[in-house]
């Protein structure tokens, strides 16, 4: 029997903590600390607002050129002031041939990719809403856009000779798998079990993309950053719904500020995005790929979790689950992008 004592997929998971020497109130500048990042080439998506403002300064101040990809040029551009090193491209991804010019525009400049962090994304819409294609908005979105991207710009993480590949994802992923028979929801439409999917696959992208490129150099990795109030992660819910569900998760006290206990998954800004950066560039991950991070370091697996898990609990209860890594599910979820992607 492996250490851990679980076999997944008849594969020994990877889900060991390696003993970063960080921890779950570190910051992204504390992580960064010594890492220069002079000649490094990093796409992030959304990396003007939220944890993404907060991950683009930090690598920025590294020395690493940034390129933002934003519905919202301008907007961004305004919101990136001061940032030496960052510039911005147009990039909607739930848009097809939008996410087919960002990518043209970046391989014609010639520049080799060493970083692409997949974090912009929607959540929970309080109805059911589709895209052009018929696609629900969060699974297109937080996953499907994001997978178009990266195959995108494969030539150029191909050309850095060591590059790594970052998704954003969230604890919610516990309490959904895919819903192979029915991801678009056109039955039984839950806005949270929707936005649980997509993290969900942002995990077995991860996954089933580090099995795949690893021998090209590419490795993948699925970030959680913990709970953080305010990241503009929320702006498809209505806003007092957002107040009611922070207020009964212990998120934010009755006058509304932000509660910050990093041991519990709360955090701020700066220690939220310290698990990205950690990802992005982390020497201890060199020979490591294809698993799910948490508090700055490898998370352990939960064996058995509560599939009622839900509310405050879910804050407490981080860790990956075996369905979010299952080698199997990450091969099927591959095919399954890859057809939505030709409909």
């Amino acid at each position: 029997m492996p250490v851990g004592g679980f076999r997944l997929g008849g594969m020994t998971h990877k889900q060991h903590p390696i003993g970063s020497g960080f921890t779950a109130a570190s910051t992204a500048d504390e992580v960064l600390a010594g890492i220069d990042l002079s000649g490094r080439n990093v796409v992030i998506t959304g990396g003007h607002v939220g944890l993404g403002l907060q991950a683009t300064r930090a690598l920025a101040e590294a020395g690493a050129s940034v390129v933002v990809g934003s519905r919202n040029p301008d907007g961004a551009t305004s919101a990136l002031a001061g940032i030496e090193g960052v510039e911005v491209s147009r990039l909607d991804l739930l848009d097809p041939p939008s996410i087919d010019a960002f990518a043209a525009r970046y391989l014609d400049s010639g520049r080799p990719l060493h970083v692409l962090l997949n974090n912009a994304g929607i959540m929970a819409p309080a109805e059911l809403v589709l895209d052009a294609r018929g696609y629900e908005v969060q699974f297109a979105t937080n996953h499907l856009g994001h997978f178009q991207l990266t195959l995108g710009l494969l030539s150029a993480l191909r050309a850095a000779h060591g590059a790594r590949v970052v998704n954003t994802t969230s604890g919610a992923t516990r309490i959904c798998d895919i819903r192979w028979e029915d991801p678009h929801f056109a039955t039984g439409y839950d806005g949270h079990l929707a936005y649980a999917q997509s993290k969900t696959a942002n995990v077995l992208f991860a996954v089933e993309l580090d099995r795949r490129w690893a021998g090209h150099g590419i490795r993948g990795y699925a970030a959680h950053p913990g709970i953080v109030v305010g990241t503009h992660l929320g702006n498809s819910m209505p806003a007092e719904q957002v107040r009611a569900m922070n207020l009964a998760m212990g998120l934010v006290d009755e006058s509304g500020r932000p509660v910050i206990d990093p041991g519990s998954g709360k955090k701020t800004p700066q220690q939220g995005a310290a698990t990205i950066v950690f990802a992005a560039t982390s020497p201890l991950l060199d020979t490591i790929g294809g698993v799910y991070l948490k508090d700055n370091d490898v998370s352990p697996l939960d064996e058995a979790p509560d599939p009622d898990v839900q509310g405050a609990e879910l804050i407490r209860s981080q860790n990956v689950v075996p369905h979010s890594i299952d080698p199997r599910s990450a091969q099927r979820l591959w095919e399954l992008s890859e057809r939505l992607l030709k409909a």
